[in-house]
């Protein structure tokens, strides 16, 4: 066959098709804007880092390639090098790639989705990739398209929009003398619309507000309230460990976290120490809880009688990180030993 070096082009099927595949590949896509990650389809492989066009809770926004997600429902595997996270701070999503976004507008449309190949060998190696598509459910959204050179142009003119939009809507509330904090605001990359980000401690009444900026911007405004913690997703820092927020950079799924979970870990109840920036305990106490459980029924519970030599002790403490046990006495004493030396009969409850 003869080849050239000419771009080839491979159309997708639209999703509401009937003749829509039912097999594809499943990825994470992280939305810059709002730092929430979504599970997309797309009928080819994809490479980390890809920008594209996909459906957000707020309209058809830009989208970047976290990973492949086709593991996501099967169990973990040790020396797995597939990162399910979103972790990807390092990605310039303005400066285009010419591997990962289409080349010509006119090459893309609604109701197809456009994947370039610069030569045969690449179309050949592309069909190799097929074998490990799966099932798509009907939960997961197809990705939209690709992103195209003027998609980025387009991204980057509406982010110098942001500041000045971000300006002015604080401007306005302050007029309307709302009890509001405004976070952020987005321009969506497909829609005209543009959603403001705020955080409140009572309900707030905006109607006044979207009117007077409707008159200013002349396209659909959308004030969404978040809580502190959605606000640290979204504008992220550092944490106490000195690395960025887990909710901007691993997980956008808040999950909840209580101060049993700190009791259960031997932490300090003080709550400088155990709370993040946002003021709430730190995500990372629930990432944790799961290996303590684990970990605290190789041991006898706090309470337990333990029998050393011919004296009677109770447990008072178990450090499961340095595999240690803390013993007391009838008179006060005290007493620190290896868990390893320990032999616990879980029916009679003595060591």
């Amino acid at each position: 066959m003869k080849k050239n070096n000419k771009n080839i082009k491979i159309n997708n099927i639209d999703e509401n098709n009937e003749n829509t595949p039912k097999y594809g590949h499943i990825y994470l896509v992280k939305n810059p804007a709002s730092n929430e990650v979504a599970l997309c389809a797309w009928a080819s492989k994809l490479n980390k880092g890809t920008k594209v066009i996909f459906e957000t809770r707020y309209g058809l926004d830009l989208g970047l390639i976290v990973g492949d997600a086709s593991n996501i429902d099967k169990p973990y595997s040790c020396g797995s090098n597939h990162a399910c996270g979103a972790c990807l701070q390092a990605e310039d999503l303005i400066d285009t790639d010419e591997d990962l976004v289409a080349k010509d507008d006119n090459l893309v449309s609604d109701e197809s989705e456009v994947i370039l190949y610069r030569n045969y060998e690449d179309l050949e190696n592309n069909i190799e990739n097929q074998k490990d598509k799966i099932l798509i459910k009907k939960n997961v959204n197809w990705i939209e398209r690709i992103a195209t050179e003027s998609d980025l142009k387009k991204y980057s003119e509406l982010c110098d929009r942001e500041l000045d939009a971000l300006t002015l809507c604080r401007e306005k509330i302050k007029k309307h003398n709302l009890d509001m904090k405004l976070v952020t605001a987005h321009f969506l990359l497909v829609e005209p619309k543009i959603v403001f980000f705020f955080t409140s401690e009572a309900r707030v009444d905006f109607r006044e507000l979207v009117k007077d900026l409707v008159s200013v911007f002349r396209i659909r405004i959308e004030l969404r309230q978040i809580g502190v913690r959605d606000e640290s997703r979204v504008l992220g820092g550092l944490a106490v460990c000195g690395r960025d927020y887990c909710c901007h950079c691993v997980t956008d799924k808040l999950q909840p976290v209580s101060i049993k979970m700190a009791k259960e870990q031997n932490l300090s109840l003080n709550s400088m120490k155990i709370s993040g920036p946002c003021g709430r305990l730190l995500c990372c106490l629930s990432y944790e809880q799961d290996f303590y459980v684990e970990e605290k029924l190789k041991y006898p519970p706090e309470g337990s009688k333990l029998k050393l030599g011919r004296e009677l002790m109770k447990i008072s403490d178990i450090n499961v990180i340095s595999k240690k046990i803390t013993l007391s006495s009838i008179d006060g004493r005290m007493l620190n030993i290896d868990a390893t030396k320990v032999s616990f009969n879980p029916d009679s409850k003595f060591g």
